[in-house]
């Protein structure tokens, strides 16, 4: 039987996953729109399949979306010289996966939230700026 409502927080996860892959993309980070869109349609289907098939457990495969996530962001992160870059890159695939299970959980308005914070977050602080 096709899920509309499914597919429908799953979409819902990759645009918002897309936002915040559209200021690392534009910025030439190492994970970009692409990746973002893909960890967010991951982290949505593995939420709710969680919650679909484990009604009783469904933390148990949704917490383990963050060690994945883990070791996606690792891979983003790297030593340059005398500082690290990557960091950043590797937080917003974090903030992504939290910010699709939450729209994968029903938490539409919230989740626009934080997607919409997290891309201010990177659109507009700058480090540098601070110092």
């Amino acid at each position: 039987m096709f899920d509309i409502e499914f597919i429908f927080r799953v979409a819902l996860a990759a645009i918002f996953g897309g936002l915040i892959g559209f200021d690392r993309q534009k910025k030439h980070k190492p994970a970009g729109l692409r990746t973002h869109i893909l960890v967010a349609i991951g982290a949505a289907i593995f939420s709710l399949i969680s919650f679909k098939a484990f009604p009783q457990d469904p933390a148990r495969i949704a917490a383990n979306i963050v060690v994945g996530i883990g070791f996606l962001g690792a891979g983003t992160i790297f030593r340059a010289e005398k500082h690290i870059e990557g960091l950043t890159t590797a937080a917003s695939l974090w903030a992504t996966a939290g910010i699709a299970s939450a729209a994968a959980f029903g938490f539409y308005w919230e989740s626009l939230a934080v997607a919409v914070l997290v891309f201010l977050v990177l659109e507009f602080v700058e480090v540098d700026a601070l110092l």
